[in-house]
């Protein structure tokens, strides 16, 4: 399937488009945060549990870079509603201009006492360029191959969260156990009502 730092930069992905856009989650009504609550918001979605060096995310993400990263969010979930409904054509459309925009482009990193690794980089090394480069850069790297089908968009009623199918069968359905509960109870109540 991915490396694991394209699996990584995917579930950022999943998490800058679950976090930051608009929508319905787990049965409810789902609103992004917005002005000061929106930079608190990526930084708990691209380093959760505030796992983060003084490097790695500025403490205060300025204004300006937390708009970027929520356009980019925005421009990301149109990847992942294409690929779900088949039209790579569209998800290919949406991801290009990010690639542009961003100045995508990878490069071989070494971490201490690890071996070079591929990793991707924005046209500066702001800390929203580059989460979009990479994120960009790993969903094309999913529509470019026949893991396109590995994203997807909760199929549950009332819930439009995205997710990356890391399952062996390609069979994954949901954004959650949350939500495939609520639908599995769902279908329980009709059958004993129809029966």
């Amino acid at each position: 399937m991915f490396d694991s730092h394209v699996a990584a930069l995917l579930d950022a992905s999943v998490a800058l488009v679950n976090a930051l856009t608009d929508g319905s989650a787990r049965g409810k009504p789902y609103v992004a945060p917005r002005d000061a609550q929106l930079a608190p918001a990526i930084l708990a979605a691209l380093l959760p549990g505030g796992e983060h060096s003084p490097e790695a995310a500025p403490d205060a993400l300025a204004p300006e870079q937390a708009a970027y990263l929520a356009a980019a969010a925005r421009q990301l979930r149109a990847v992942f509603t294409a690929v779900d409904t088949g039209d790579l054509d569209a998800a290919a459309a949406a991801l290009n201009p990010l690639l542009r925009s961003s100045g995508a482009r990878p490069q071989l990193d070494r971490v201490a006492g690890e071996p070079w690794q591929l990793h991707f980089h924005g046209s500066d090394d702001s800390f929203a360029v580059g989460w979009t480069a990479g994120c960009a850069t790993a969903l094309a790297l999913a529509v470019g191959s026949d893991l396109a089908g590995r994203l997807g968009v909760c199929q549950a009623a009332r819930c439009d969260r995205v997710f990356v199918d890391g399952s062996r069968n390609a069979g994954r359905q949901f954004c959650s156990t949350a939500c495939q509960n609520r639908v599995k109870a769902a279908a329980f109540r009709a059958r004993r009502t129809d029966g």
